[in-house]
């Protein structure tokens, strides 16, 4: 079972008062030998997270907005880390397969082996367009690129000179002359939800991170929805004589009770008690807290190994960002689950799965 997070970036993140000072001041000078608070939060929650025992970073990529580029921000940070890794996001339609190619082995050797790569396949054609890039939004082809994307990077990473003659990428005996840091080239990890994305994902992925159907209204039905989706994908995989490994990212914060957990999460999300935000915030948290990882120590720990025992290896966590919630992950959740060996922790019992989150609706988690 391994432990993951998202870097702190505006687009993933609420409940920062850091990450809002750094939107508001994105587009003036820092002062003098300032830096960016957002990298600082960064590099503070991440390297506590690394000391907390957490496994993977994931370093989302959004260009048009106040983040800092992911690559940038993911190979600062890993200069800072010693055993976790990144994971850095990469949308096809923004990046040639040759250049991440010679950008991830780059970053694998200054890591140590550390280092993965979040394919990307949705998009935002306001972004690309903006970016240079080519969406593709409409038919499936976005899914062929990215088949065709990871064929060169895996390609490029064992031989040189490579070639390579696909519908989206032509490379005539490419030479690269830094190969990644280890024998195992770096993991790749997708989502999709659509029939031709799943089957990109049982073809290409080492990883694919889950998501339930939006009609889930309870955390019960959020489990039945995942058990279906790893049933399909590891039919699909074996088919293709390949295994894909199985992460799923749920919303955590601790309380009391549930209860005491729900209003916790309130005010984390919004610390300023700001009404005119809150609405907006509980649309965009509110679908990963289905997910049932809201509530005691012991609940949430229950609902984690339940979801352990269904395949899912990875737990990309979501939370406000600060070094008091990683080190609460690091007392409730990891300490305790790696430090018992047998399986005997308490289940969720069935009354539990069947709680509402709050803030429930249908719209995308952050």
């Amino acid at each position: 079972m391994q432990f993951g997070l998202y870097a702190p970036v505006p687009h993933v993140t609420v409940g920062s008062r850091e990450i809002a000072a750094s939107v508001a001041g994105g587009q003036k000078p820092l002062a003098a030998d300032q830096v960016d608070p957002a990298f600082i939060l960064a590099k503070d929650v991440l390297l506590a997270a690394e000391a907390a025992g957490f496994d993977i970073i994931l370093f989302a990529e959004r260009h048009l907005g106040a983040d800092m580029e992911a690559w940038i921000l993911g190979s600062a940070v890993a200069s800072w880390t010693t055993t976790i890794r990144s994971m850095v996001a990469v949308h096809p339609g923004l990046w040639h397969p040759t250049l991440i190619a010679k950008m991830a082995a780059s970053l694998d050797r200054l890591s140590t082996g550390r280092m993965a790569i979040n394919l990307v396949t949705g998009w935002n054609v306001e972004e690309h367009k903006m970016f240079g890039g080519d969406d593709l939004p409409y038919n499936d082809d976005r899914y062929v690129r990215a088949e065709e994307f990871a064929d060169v990077l895996r390609g490029m990473w064992r031989e040189t000179p490579f070639s390579y003659d696909g519908r989206f990428y032509k490379v005539d005996k490419a030479q690269l002359l830094l190969k990644p840091a280890t024998v195992q080239p770096p993991e790749i990890f997708t989502a999709s939800r659509s029939e031709r994305g799943l089957d990109m994902v049982a073809g290409i992925a080492d990883w694919w991170f889950l998501d339930y159907d939006k009609g889930a209204e309870t955390t019960r039905d959020v489990m039945d929805s995942l058990q279906k989706s790893i049933d399909r994908m590891r039919e699909k995989s074996a088919a293709r004589g390949r295994k894909v490994r199985f992460a799923f990212n749920p919303f955590v914060t601790f309380g009391s009770s549930r209860e005491a957990a729900v209003e916790r999460a309130m005010k984390l999300v919004t610390p300023d008690g700001s009404d005119a935000d809150t609405r907006k915030l509980l649309n965009r948290i509110g679908p990963a807290t289905k997910a049932g990882c809201v509530g005691t120590p012991d609940q949430v720990r229950a609902q984690v190994l339940a979801y352990r025992d269904m395949g899912v290896e990875l737990f990309l966590f979501k939370f406000v960002p600060s070094i008091a919630e990683v080190e609460a992950i690091r007392d409730e959740i990891i300490v305790p689950l790696r430090g018992k060996k047998s399986r005997e922790a308490s289940r969720p019992s069935p009354s539990s799965f069947e709680t509402r989150p709050f803030g429930a609706s249908q719209d995308e988690g952050f």
